[in-house]
């Protein structure tokens, strides 16, 4: 048997080779949005969604598009400075409707009523399939599931 190697190099590796890394860490930033960009720009822009390596935002006015797409690089150095490494490579601006904050305890009784369907939740197990240790494995789906519900609810609010 090899050497003993710690839990968190052994997460580390299965999740980059999953590939669920990126989305799991760049997903952070929606939870994180105002602290990242700061109170004015949070309450003119929101993120929507993260394909790839490119965030797109929803911004209020065109005025604060334009404005934005000025600060695109200062944005992502913010938003990668955030996660740590630099997974986020652009930014898409679109005109679109902003959600009002919403405070964080009320959020979270918010995404307990959220209910995935059962393709939600298919995906989420085909992704942890190859996970052997099931503390990582069950602490890995809570993370998916409640990342989803937030997904859900986002869209259902727009």
């Amino acid at each position: 048997m090899k050497n003993p190697q710690p839990l968190h190099s052994i997460l580390e590796k299965t999740l980059k080779t999953l590939e669920v890394d990126v989305p799991i860490k760049s997903y952070s930033i929606m939870g994180a949005w105002e602290e990242i960009v700061g109170e004015s720009i949070a309450t003119q822009a929101q993120p929507r969604s993260i394909r790839g390596r490119i965030l797109f935002v929803d911004v209020i006015h065109p005025t604060w598009m334009q404005q934005l797409q000025f600060l695109k690089f200062t944005l992502l150095e913010k938003i990668n400075a955030f996660l740590g490494e630099s997974l986020i490579e652009d930014i898409r601006f679109k005109l679109g409707k902003i959600s009002p904050t919403i405070p964080a305890p009320l959020k979270k009784d918010l995404l307990e009523d959220e209910n995935l369907d059962k393709a939600a939740l298919n995906r989420i197990e085909r992704l942890l399939q190859e996970i052997d240790d099931m503390e990582v494995k069950r602490s890995l789906r809570e993370v998916l599931i409640k990342g989803a519900k937030l997904e859900r609810y986002r869209r259902k609010s727009k």
